[in-house]
């Protein structure tokens, strides 16, 4: 089986490289890989020359245009990494009986109330990086080609810059912080999130009727103030140098931080499809930034 990698520098294509190695031959592209293949997704005309050229039987696209706020004032550019692109690989896909995997977000739902979202509930996204990875997601289904969109949220990764390492340095800098409580979701690891989508696509190649969108996240839910102090609280018993007290981590509504873009208050995304048809446990979102902050407070 050759699998060809969209966006292998991500958060997520990174740890896809590990899980994805196992199961076939890995191609994996980034955004300056552009001779002789085209990894850039803003560049949608050359996308489809590389899939010719390569003829993979599984096309992974982990990357996208996930500046949210930047994506009020960079629409085209936006709809043409979230859209444009995705439709362009769901053709070719189509044209090679090839499977696509493809990653979304809890941001095609306007984030109201306060149960978990099911795959099949009315969207309604808040902006345009909410609206441009559904109609991403529209162009793929509408193409006929088997795939697996996966819609997760709250994406983190021990590479690089993540939540868990901003607290703890505000935590070590000031006296008092503030932290957003009104906003509801699960934090889910990159890791994760690759091996589950390793496993399922395994089942898939053999199951094309599974074919379809699934939500994809870590189990329980939390909310911004909870998980900052969930971290400071597992660093201070770890012994880590500290200013800010257990009481100075105050609970704020996301109107505080006024932003370009709105976000959506509900994250929740139920995932029983996705353990039912695939049969797999997705952990408590504390086990996966436990594992991380055990990484991170290594003296």
């Amino acid at each position: 089986m050759k699998i060809l990698l969209f966006g292998k520098n991500g958060q997520v294509g990174w740890e896809l490289q590990r899980s994805l190695a196992p199961i076939g031959e890995l191609i994996a592209l980034d955004r300056t890989d552009t001779v002789p293949t085209c990894g850039d997704l803003s560049r949608p005309e050359l996308l489809a020359e590389t899939v010719r050229q390569l003829r993979p039987d599984v096309i992974v696209n982990a990357a996208a245009y996930t500046a949210v706020d930047k994506a009020e004032s960079e629409p085209d550019l936006a709809r043409a990494i979230n859209s444009t692109a995705p439709a362009v690989l769901a053709a070719e896909a189509a044209a090679l009986g090839a499977w696509l995997v493809h990653f979304s977000t809890d941001y095609v739902f306007d984030g109201s109330g306060t149960r978990p979202w099911q795959e099949e509930d009315a969207t309604g996204p808040l902006g345009v990086y909410g609206s441009s990875k559904l109609e991403g997601e529209d162009a793929i289904r509408a193409s006929g080609c088997l795939h697996l969109v996966f819609r997760t949220s709250w994406v983190y990764a021990a590479r690089g810059g993540n939540f868990s390492r901003t607290m703890l340095r505000l935590a070590a800098e000031r006296d008092a912080l503030t932290v957003i409580d009104d906003q509801h979701g699960a934090p889910t690891g990159a890791e994760l999130l690759a091996d589950a989508t390793a496993h399922a696509l395994r089942a898939a190649r053999q199951r094309p009727g599974v074919s379809g969108t699934y939500h994809l996240v870590a189990s329980g839910e939390t909310t911004w103030h909870a998980y900052a102090c969930h971290v400071i609280e597992r660093a201070r018993r770890a012994g880590r140098p500290l200013k800010v007290a257990r009481e100075a981590i105050r609970a704020v509504p996301t109107s505080s931080f006024p932003t370009p873009a709105r976000r959506p208050s509900n994250s929740r995304l139920a995932t029983g499809k996705f353990r039912d048809t695939f049969d797999l446990v997705l952990p408590d979102w504390r086990s996966g930034v436990d594992r991380l902050l055990d990484e991170i407070l290594v003296p």
